[in-house]
This record gives structure tokens, C-alpha cells and sequence, in this order.
């Protein structure tokens, strides 16, 4: 090289290390590397699909998704983290499959990606994610083993949070003079003046059927009741004064429900919502583009919405997915690039225009995200009192949960007394408990 020329590629050099690297580019390393990643079929990650492209035009890397339904999902990831070499690059999982892929070891700690400045964007901002959410979906290793904590450590990031609102019909409750319920007496009052005012009507649609449906309806109204499945020592309480309050408000909003209300799982609870036989819903944010679609729903236009109705306390639940790179993985620095990207404050942005559900404080308040859809806001408060620990997230929950939705079942359908109903799980819970060694330390 000539000397001058040498001279001025030495000072380029130097400039750009001065000015942060100002012409580097982080992703030239993995420019055409194809990554495979495990989606569901699921609302938010068919809008994923739709911003995918963006991805590979920025960086240089293809990306292949096999999206399957969420049990199909379980079922090939199960298989594929137990590999050597596994086929997956990133994967979306849920609550649940945390703790079991965390136990397993088969999900990447984040920590190192995170301290890598090549790989690491300062301008990420993870103190805009919703804080408890990330717990949820992303912690491990903490308080009771599933949340954050001084023993905590980072596994995912959440993508595609969703939340418990009040989903209600703006016609109805303007016809009759009704004021949006800010309480659960004032909720479950109006869900019960519903079928006097419109004859035909339900007040209330919400999961019941026996088992996991049931289940997951008490625990809506069990967490901002102020109550719990257990105490700080794993002694079930399920069956306290809040536990018994919660069961009623379920009974009541079932019987004060639509016909065949007792039956309903989650697709029947939104179908009767979505066909006018309701006049309020009480669930999962993701619904809001269902609501919203005149392929699907005959109140387009009529629904308005509000805060999970309070108890004791301000709570919603934390639900929805997360992303984690398998521990098998073969691309995982290019993963974390993808990762990165799509719950980045411009990928979370894309993916909220394009119908997904959005994982940031930020994108639920921004004017853009609001314009095209006008409930963001509203979510996003909600979000803010998503609580991470509305169920437990331990081995033996499954267990737990099938017993508590089968009896909950039995005081909806046969007029099981409340009581007498939560204190047999209670004590079943408790044998449970005991045989998975939960009180081994007392």
C-alpha cells in the first residue's frame, strides 16, 4: 500500500472507532445466514410474517418459519431440544414451556449476548418492555423459582404480550343509560341487569367448561379478589374467604350468562361476543382484531374497552408468548440478531401497524400504533398492572389446575357448594404438594 494511502485508511480507521464505529455494521458478519424459527398459528405471529421481510432487506438474513398450531408446536419442540443439533434457531413458547425448557437446560441464558457490545444494540431500552411480563414469560431461576429475583436469570423476551380487559358494547350500555364498570360489584351488578333490559341477552360471556376453561376464569377474578393458590410457604389458600368471593363472582357471571354459557371454552366465550349475545367480555386483549374484522364479527364498531374491573387491587393476567434460542441452536448469535430486532422499539412498532400485539410501553402509547387502532392505549394501561405470578408456574400446576377446573365445573353445573368444593381441592392440592417435595425445607 502506498504510504499516503495507508496513512488514510489508518485514520478512517481511527475515526470510526472515535465516532462509536459510526460505519460498521453489525449484521455484515451473518449477512446471509439462513435461520429457522418455530412460530404458532396465532394472531400475533401471522403478523410477524407480514414484517419478516423488512428483517432480511436490513440485514442480509433469510429467515424460514415453520408455524404450526400451539400443540403441534409443543409437541415438535419437545423433540427438537433434545437433540444434539437441533433443527430451530428461535422459538416462541408460553409460560409453561419456561420452566419446563428452562429445567431442561435447553434455553439460552441471554446474559452473554446482552454483554456482547458487537451483538448488543445500546439502544435496545429494555426498561421499556413491560416489566411483568418479562417476568413472566422471561425469568427464571428467581422468587419461587419462576420469576424475577436476586437468583434470576433472562431465558426469553416477550413478543406478543396480551393482557385480561373489559371488552363491552357501547350501544348497549348507551341505550340503557349504563356506566362502564370501574368495580367487580359494579360488573358483576350490570352483568346480571343484562338479560332483564335485553331479553335474550347474556351479560357476561366467559370460559367455564370443565377443566382448564373453568380454571382459568376463577383465576381472572381469584388474583384482583386479592387472592391466591398459595401462600409463601405453598400452603394452598385457594379455599379462603377471597377464593370462595371469586368462585361466586364466577357462578354468578355463568348464571347471569348467555344460554350454554356453562359449556363455553374460550372460542365459544368469544363467539358469543362476537355474535351480539353478549353484552361484555372479559379476557384476552388478543381478540380486539376478531372484534374488529367484519368477516368474523357482527359488532364491528360497537365495542369499547376498560380496564380488568377492580377488586382489592389493580391485576390482570400476563399471557401470551414468548422467544428464547434453544440451547441446541446452530445459529445463535444471528438468532439474537433476529430477537433483538423484532422486540426492538422499531420491530414492536411494525408488528402492532401489521395487527400483532405489542411488548412495550412505548408502542402501546404511540399516536401512529393508536390512530389505526384506537384500544392501544387502553391495553397498555392494563399492561402496566399485569401481574407475572396470577398462577403458578411450577411442574405440578397442571395437576392442580385440572382438579380445580373439574370441581369448579361441578359448583356451575350441580350447585356443588363453594366451600365444600375449595376445600377438597385445597386438600388435595396439598397431597400434591407434599409428594413433589415442596415442603421438604419446612
Amino acid at each position: 500500500m502506498i504510504k499516503g494511502l495507508k496513512s488514510t485508511a489508518v485514520g478512517l480507521t481511527t475515526m470510526a472507532f472515535m465516532t462509536g464505529a459510526a460505519f460498521a455494521n453489525p449484521y455484515a458478519e451473518y449477512e446471509g445466514t439462513t435461520l429457522i424459527v418455530n412460530f404458532p398459528a396465532h394472531p400475533h405471529y401471522n403478523a410477524v410474517m407480514q414484517i419478516l421481510p423488512e428483517f432480511t432487506k436490513q440485514t442480509g438474513i433469510e429467515v424460514e418459519v415453520d408455524q404450526l398450531p400451539y400443540l403441534k408446536m409443543r409437541e415438535r419442540q419437545t423433540l427438537e431440544l433434545a437433540q444434539d443439533e437441533g433443527e430451530y434457531d428461535l422459538i416462541a413458547y408460553v409460560v409453561f414451556s419456561k420452566a419446563d425448557y428452562v429445567y431442561a437446560d435447553q434455553l439460552e441464558n441471554l446474559a452473554k449476548y446482552f454483554m456482547n457490545p458487537k451483538l448488543s444494540n445500546p439502544a435496545y431500552d429494555a426498561g421499556d418492555l413491560i416489566d411483568g411480563y418479562v417476568y413472566n414469560i422471561g425469568f427464571a431461576g428467581g422468587d419461587k423459582g419462576y420469576l424475577q429475583g436476586s437468583t434470576g436469570s433472562l431465558f426469553g423476551i416477550p413478543y406478543g404480550s396480551e393482557t385480561s380487559v373489559l371488552g363491552y358494547r357501547k350501544d348497549i350500555f348507551e341505550k340503557h343509560g349504563l356506566e362502564v364498570p370501574e368495580t367487580y360489584d359494579e360488573m358483576l351488578e350490570i352483568a346480571c341487569q343484562i338479560p332483564e333490559l335485553e331479553p335474550g341477552m347474556g351479560g357476561l360471556s366467559s370460559r367455564a367448561a370443565s377443566g382448564h376453561h373453568a380454571a382459568h376464569a376463577f383465576l381472572l377474578h381469584l388474583n384482583t379478589l386479592g387472592g391466591a393458590i398459595f401462600d409463601d410457604e405453598w400452603n394452598p389458600v385457594v379455599n379462603n374467604a377471597a377464593g370462595v368471593q371469586a368462585a361466586e363472582a364466577l357462578k354468578s357471571i355463568v348464571d347471569c350468562g348467555p344460554e350454554g354459557a356453562t359449556n363455553f371454552g374460550f372460542g365459544e366465550a368469544l363467539g358469543s361476543f362476537l355474535n351480539g349475545d353478549t353484552a361484555m367480555f372479559l379476557d384476552t386483549t388478543v381478540v380486539a382484531g376478531q372484534i374488529d374484522d367484519p368477516s368474523k364479527s357482527q359488532v364491528v364498531g360497537k365495542v369499547g374497552w376498560a380496564m380488568h374491573p377492580m377488586g382489592v387491587k389493580r391485576a390482570s393476567q400476563t399471557g401470551g408468548f414468548g422467544i428464547g434460542i434453544p440451547a441446541n441452536a446452530e445459529n445463535k448469535e444471528a438468532a439474537f440478531l433476529l430477537m433483538q430486532w423484532l422486540t426492538s422499539k422499531e420491530g414492536d412498532k411494525l408488528v402492532a401497524m401489521a395487527g400483532g400485539n405489542p411488548s412495550r410501553f412505548s408502542t402501546h402509547a404511540d399516536a401512529d400504533v393508536n390512530a389505526k387502532f384506537p384500544h392501544m392505549a387502553t391495553f397498555g394501561e392494563a399492561l402496566q398492572y399485569a401481574d407475572p405470578d396470577w398462577r403458578p408456574i411450577i411442574p405440578v400446576w397442571g395437576k392442580i389446575n385440572a382438579d380445580l377446573g373439574t370441581t369448579l365445573s361441578k359448583v356451575l353445573t350441580e350447585d356443588l357448594d363453594i366451600q365444600e368444593a375449595l376445600d377438597g381441592v385445597a386438600e388435595r392440592t396439598k397431597a400434591v404438594m407434599e409428594d413433589a417435595g415442596y415442603y421438604t425445607w419446612n
